[in-house]
């Protein structure tokens, strides 16, 4: 196994509609550059992984347990465990980098879409 991905060439997955990521794990974490289209709401959920974030390009409207705010490019999140949360794509969409620890062991069972461009770099 390498130490290099190229994001291009890693399969991504649909999380939800929406919402196109492409994922590397780790031993002990997952990172996730997501693709999110504008509009595409991410429903209600929560998880045992800690996530941390920021926006890359666009922006994102989050709420965080009952904290809500609009995270610009630059942007960063924190998302203690079992915390519920919720998000949804700016007016031009997004693309977020995300960091889960422990791995995000769910996502490996995804269904992975054939390699293409991706929107950003």
């Amino acid at each position: 196994m390498s130490g290099f991905e190229d994001l291009p060439a890693i399969p991504p997955q649909t999380l939800a509609d929406g919402y196109l990521a492409r994922a590397v794990h780790g031993e002990r974490l997952t990172l996730a550059v997501v693709e999110i289209e504008p509009g595409a709401e991410l429903p209600e959920h929560r998880h045992d992984h800690e996530q941390f974030g920021i926006v890359i390009e666009g922006s994102v409207v989050f709420r965080v347990g009952s904290e809500t705010k609009t995270v610009q490019r630059g942007g960063i999140w924190r998302i203690s465990s079992n915390t519920p949360h919720t998000a949804m794509g700016g007016d031009e969409g997004a693309t977020v980098i995300d960091v889960f620890s422990p791995p995000r062991e769910d996502w490996t069972t995804h269904d992975k879409l054939e390699p293409r461009p991706t929107r950003w770099p």
